[in-house]
């Protein structure tokens, strides 16, 4: 699967950088700082003794909150001069659908997305019609001068776009991904792009993580009650539950939202199974941090407390039980992904002896 790398700088105090942290493990992002007047960065020359220009400038500023580095300009990007410029690549699609942008942006004003403190760059500077037809010599330099503007524009993060991007500048993998936005990677669906593009956003937002609780609620006919969600930019099943108060624990907000959402109070409240970790980006929140609890019940209708408005104001439209058969069967997006299989897993063997970080 083709999958772009995303790395971040090290923190090392308030007048301390280590821009070799990019080709080094996981690091810590920085936050807080405002971006700078937009500037524009012409077309760049590369390592001496080349006469090799890009076709596409760089969109770069000091302060930005992430820099975008794709792997080399196509056909269609160095005609246009822009980057992304192909109307089939998913890049300024993913940009606006994750929250980066506050509108729709074409290739054409790239150098507008400097107002959303974005970036843009490339690692290698020669066009050609694909990436696999760029050669080693191609990125010579390349992360000399990534670790050059690290150090002097200080971004917050940057996002490899394609994994050729950050493995040509650095010669290694990198341990986080974003998936390639170009039409060659038409393995990976836009669900999946988007959810790391979400996850980006929330991570590089600087806000907090929202505390959750959630549970998968078993019947004695081995069903499983799910919640629909229909977001801005997709659809996708759930298992009941929501924000914890400030006031409450986990368990108290278990008991509050399966109320709220499908009307239910009589049932065995049983261990924390799973948790798990969603970043994107809200407005007061970076994601979610979930743990995840068993409960048995009778079988029951659905029946909310609170209102069809007050549920979609959350997203929230449909709540119904699903057997374990159908969930396998199911083409539809489940969140965790990988729910079917660990229900089934559950239903089946019973509670995990230890609690079980499900992914996303």
């Amino acid at each position: 699967m083709l999958h772009a790398l995303l790395r971040q700088r090290r923190r090392d105090g308030p007048d301390r950088e280590d821009p070799a942290a990019l080709s080094r493990g996981r690091v810590r992002a920085t936050h807080g700082r405002g971006a700078q007047a937009p500037v524009r960065a012409p077309a760049r020359r590369p390592r001496a003794g080349s006469r090799l220009t890009s076709a596409v400038p760089d969109v770069l500023a000091p302060g930005l909150r992430v820099v975008f580095c794709g792997i080399n300009p196509g056909r269609v990007s160095a005609a246009a001069g822009a980057h992304f410029a192909n109307p089939r690549n998913d890049f300024w699609r993913l940009l606006h659908a994750a929250g980066f942008t506050s509108r729709l942006y074409e290739p054409h004003e790239q150098h507008e997305v400097l107002r959303e403190r974005i970036g843009l760059t490339n690692a290698a500077f020669r066009t050609t019609p694909g990436s696999g037809d760029l050669r080693r010599r191609d990125f010579a330099g390349a992360s000399e001068r990534l670790e050059r503007f690290a150090r002097d524009l200080r971004p917050g993060w940057i996002g490899f776009v394609g994994k050729e991007a950050y493995r040509g500048a650095f010669g290694e993998r990198a341990e986080l991904g974003l998936p390639s936005t170009s039409t060659a990677n038409a393995a990976v669906p836009w669900s999946e792009r988007l959810r790391w593009f979400e996850e980006l956003a929330g991570r590089s937002s600087g806000l907090p993580l929202r505390r959750g609780a959630r549970a998968l609620v078993v019947d004695p006919a081995d069903r499983v009650l799910l919640v629909r969600f229909v977001l801005p930019q997709k659809e996708l099943w759930a298992t009941p539950g929501g924000g914890i108060d400030p006031h409450e624990t986990p368990e108290q907000a278990i008991v509050r939202e399966l109320a709220e959402e499908c009307g239910l109070r009589d049932f065995e409240l049983g261990p924390c199974i799973w948790t798990r970790e969603r970043w994107v980006q809200w407005p007061r929140w970076a994601g979610q941090a979930e743990r995840i609890f068993l409960v048995r019940t009778e079988a029951f209708e659905p029946a909310p407390e609170r209102t069809p408005e007050e549920l979609a104001a959350e997203y929230v439209v449909e709540q119904r039980w699903w057997t374990l058969d159908e969930l396998e069967a199911s083409r539809e997006l489940f969140a965790p992904t990988r729910l079917p299989e660990l229900a089934r897993d559950v239903v089946e063997n019973g509670p995990p002896p230890a609690q079980i970080d499900v992914g996303v």
